[in-house]
């Protein structure tokens, strides 16, 4: 009889999922100690919600204590090209962000595949993608699809750090995978490529990280980190493009990842006359809409500031 592993594996590869792991419903509890110095030492920022909701975050025992296994999901966003910047007049986006919110696409096909276990098992189950308190990148080398790097994303062997990810918790008790080690030795690429230096080591300080200032910071962005932003208006590539991993990728090949022909040259003048109803419809269904107006043109400035 076929492992039930391989059976859910191979279904959720044909669901679209590029590649697939299983890990425990448990997480080593040095993974919520390492939380609660991230949060103490204010390196979160704003994002209150890491710090309300640490206990559930820990460990996926502690957020559903059904869960028995965690099948963790992994889709590949891999550009065709490694992201550079663009020239000083055009936007930077992040190359996640150039089309449809992956949200929508993973968390629709993580309920496909939940409803099929569901039925096929007889199972309980929970879904998740990057909206619930879910630890899932220690998840991730768990399950064996990469593991966490010195620039603190997943880093895959086979996808680089272009990877979307999302989970199902289960009733399921399922053989977990080999954990992934880490590969990343001696290198130091994606720390030296941070502009505003926000990382250490597989740490980061939320605080200076252009990801962070350009989405999740509300208000003024200290002018000495505004300074080093460049023309990028949402997102940051630079660590991730700087891995030496990158080199083994593979672009997607999932149509709704492609990028925009409004996004390929956007030029920043252009993008600065944008009102509330012309941006709502100009990023429909595209993350940057989340950021909402004032954010964005912020971030305009900022751009067309450090472009001269």
């Amino acid at each position: 009889m076929q492992d039930i592993k391989e059976i859910i594996r191979q279904k959720a590869l044909d669901i679209g999922f590029d590649v697939v792991g299983f890990a425990p419903a448990s997480l080593d509890a040095r993974h919520g100690e390492s939380l609660k110095q991230y949060v103490d030492e204010g390196r979160h920022g704003t994002m209150g919600w890491m710090e309300t909701r640490q206990f559930e975050r820990s460990s996926p025992d502690q957020l559903w204590d059904q869960a028995k296994s965690v099948i963790v999901l992994g889709t590949n966003y891999g550009p065709a090209q490694n992201p550079e910047l663009k020239p000083k007049d055009t936007a930077t986006i992040s190359c996640y962000a150039l089309n449809r919110d992956y949200h929508d696409l993973v968390k629709k096909r993580l309920k496909e595949l939940g409803r099929w276990m569901a039925a096929e098992f007889s199972c309980e189950l929970k879904v998740f993608v990057d909206t619930a308190p879910v630890m899932e990148k220690p998840l991730a080398q768990l399950a064996g699809l990469g593991w966490q790097g010195k620039h603190t994303n997943v880093v895959s062997r086979e996808f680089g750090s272009w990877l979307f990810l999302g989970e199902v918790f289960t009733t399921l008790d399922l053989e977990p995978d080999a954990p992934e080690i880490d590969h990343c030795g001696a290198c130091t690429a994606c720390l030296d490529a941070c502009p505003t230096n926000a990382l250490e080591p597989y740490k980061i300080d939320a605080k200076k990280c252009i990801s962070y200032l350009t989405i999740e910071h509300d208000g003024d962005i200290d002018p000495d980190l505004a300074a080093n932003m460049d023309n990028r208006i949402y997102g940051c590539d630079a660590c991730l493009a700087a891995c030496p991993w990158v080199k083994f990728t593979k672009p997607h090949s999932e149509p709704a990842f492609d990028v925009r022909p409004e996004f390929v040259d956007a030029k920043l003048d252009d993008l600065a006359k944008l009102d509330d109803a012309n941006f709502r419809t100009h990023f429909s269904k595209n993350p940057i809409k989340r950021i909402k107006i004032d954010r964005f043109l912020r971030n305009i400035r900022i751009a067309q500031n450090n472009s001269g």
